[in-house]
């Protein structure tokens, strides 16, 4: 097979289904409302995909919603119609999804002369979302829903495309999704500025004892949590591992910050790591004053205590936020006399 030119799976997927599966379900099942979209896992759905992504679970695919009681009596046959009616190719590229050999999880696009197996997921929304997120939001969110979601399954859910919302649900559920309530946000950014403070003193005493390995490594995990609170700071959240450079790169902070953390990464010593991780510090730290997430904190790192090791002291950010997020929800709690 000839590889067809390159384009972002969203392209292909907002296309493939205004022009290979809307047609099929206008005839096949028309008068029966649903929604479509390319949301969920996938490089594509993030905006991340290049060539690369197409050699396995990419390709013209996507979800068609119905309501919860036409599951049962019609995603079947709509699944039927289109392995039997999608073409073949679409674009250049196969409609056929196989398995890999290595495990049926995982497949891949390749000709076919049959039906197609197709990956056009039919399934309703409340379901779909369980699944992804580990709890239906359609009756509202908690604060342990937010709380206890990956970043990753938020962005997946959040990112990627709606082409048809015939049910009226999908949009509104995405758009409930977009970001923290604004107390929860706070105790999200506590949290990662807590995981820097448990740390931040580490690398110089690994590197005082001679353990130039360990503080290296110390480094590196401070660096992903830097990484994950400045997207937090710009209300982004952070996918997993694969894509977290990516990501924080397109911050405004991470265009400046990214050489700062590339060289403490790759620094042979200790304080060289350390210097160019107080400038990182310091930088966030601003950020954090520019939000007015809290009262002003002095930005400017400082000794461990006694010890000759340069930090932030982030503690003092997650206890301010832990403040300012409690004093929230306390405003919101009904007053004696009003029970």
């Amino acid at each position: 097979m000839t590889t067809p030119a390159f384009i972002p799976g969203l392209q292909l997927a907002r296309r493939f289904y205004t022009e290979a599966v809307a047609p099929l379900l206008a005839l096949d099942a028309p008068g029966i409302p649903h929604s479509a979209a390319r949301i969920g896992t996938g490089s594509e759905v993030l905006g991340y995909d290049t060539p690369r992504s197409a050699d396995h679970e990419w390709g013209p695919r996507l979800q068609i919603f119905l309501h919860p009681e036409d599951v049962p009596h019609h995603a079947a046959h709509i699944g039927r119609t289109l392995a039997e009616h999608l073409p073949k190719t679409f674009l250049g590229w196969p409609t056929h999804f196989a398995p890999t050999g290595e495990t049926r999880d995982i497949r891949v696009m390749r000709a076919t002369d049959g039906p197609v197996h197709h990956r056009v997921e039919i399934t309703d929304i409340p379901s779909w979302f369980r699944t992804t997120l580990g709890f239906d939001p359609t009756p509202g969110i908690t604060p342990a829903d937010w709380l206890t979601t990956p970043t990753q399954s938020l962005a997946e859910v959040t990112a990627g495309a709606v082409f048809h919302d015939g049910l009226h649900t999908l949009t509104p559920l995405r758009e409930a999704l977009t970001w923290y309530p604004h107390a929860v946000w706070l105790r999200v950014l506590a949290s990662a500025w807590q995981h820097i403070a448990d740390e931040e003193a580490f690398v110089g005493r690994c590197g005082e004892v001679g353990d130039e390995l360990g503080s290296a490594v110390v480094t590196a995990h401070l660096i992903r949590h830097l990484m994950r609170l400045c997207l937090l700071m710009n209300r982004r959240y952070p996918p997993y591992a694969k894509w977290l450079g990516t990501a924080f790169t397109r911050t405004p902070e991470g265009t400046r910050l990214t050489p700062v953390l590339t060289a403490a990464v790759t620094a042979s010593d200790w304080r060289t790591r350390e210097t160019h991780l107080s400038t990182a510090y310091e930088t966030l730290a601003t950020l954090h004053n520019r939000l007015g997430l809290t009262d002003p904190l002095d930005p400017t790192t400082r000794p461990y205590h006694f010890r000759p090791f340069r930090v932030l002291r982030a503690d003092r950010f997650a206890e301010a936020l832990v403040a300012r997020a409690t004093a929230l929800e306390d405003a919101k709690k009904p007053r004696p006399e009003e029970l």
